[in-house]
């Protein structure tokens, strides 16, 4: 059976990614960082998952990750790399701690997640990678400034990525979501949302069972030929 690990699965999106890949028979390694309560309960609901701690911001602990889930599994067959964070506000009322944060869970736990992933997929010669950006690592957004760069830096190391590991039958792709109806959209008034949805070409919000299905087709055979791609999951707002 093949093992997939999904980073910040305890959330809205990676929760619905871990439940896609449960379905699909991947066995799931999933983690957190703060919200063990969350992680158990998906893994009591999933069945064939299992969680382990890690703050992706560390290099050592997303060492410590990867080396906890191969004594565990034996193999690691894709790994999506969704866990992050947001910062909403002007760049100049951020602090030096706020910025480094910010950049250090968004970009660097990816490059980090990766680098242990590659070293692993490369010596078996397969596997799939793949990292959740957002439409503001692509157009950006006011008031995300830190986290657009953050997120665009995501969508260009896939692209570098794909590059220099594709030859050894590594594949990586990235999925950019939009307007995702999670608990982030809470702060939003039922007015506030149709409005967003009225902005949306497809007139709705999506779903986290949008973004799952993409990656669940990025890392399955049926998308073999595609590496190095930014699928933008957004029903055509940032067109």
């Amino acid at each position: 059976m093949k093992t997939v690990l999904i980073t910040g699965a305890s959330g809205g999106i990676g929760s619905e990614i871990a439940r896609e890949l449960s379905r699909a028979g991947y066995t799931v390694a999933i983690t957190y960082n703060k919200n063990k309560e969350n992680a158990d309960k998906l893994c009591a609901e999933l069945g064939n998952a299992q969680a382990f701690q890690c703050d992706i911001s560390s290099f050592e602990s997303v060492e410590k990750l990867y080396s906890d889930v191969l004594s565990v599994f034996g193999h690691i067959d894709a790994v999506v790399n969704n866990a992050g964070t947001a910062y909403t506000g002007l760049v100049q009322d951020m602090t030096e701690g706020e910025i480094l944060h910010l950049i250090n869970t968004d970009l660097n736990g990816v490059i980090y997640s990766t680098k242990f992933a590659a070293k692993h997929m490369v010596k078996n010669h397969c596997g799939a990678i793949v990292n959740i950006s957002s439409i503001w690592g692509v157009v950006g957004a006011s008031c995300e400034a830190v986290y657009s760069a953050a997120k665009g830096g995501v969508v260009t190391f896939t692209k570098a990525m794909a590059k220099e590991i594709g030859p050894s039958g590594v594949r990586v792709n990235c999925v950019s979501p939009g307007v995702i109806k999670t608990a982030m959209l809470d702060v939003y008034s039922e007015d506030d949302l149709q409005a967003l949805a009225d902005e949306t070409p497809l007139g709705r919000i999506g779903t986290p069972s949008d973004v799952a299905k993409t990656v669940k087709f990025l890392i399955s055979d049926d998308a073999s030929f595609i590496t190095g791609q930014n699928i933008v999951v957004d029903g055509g707002i940032s067109l």
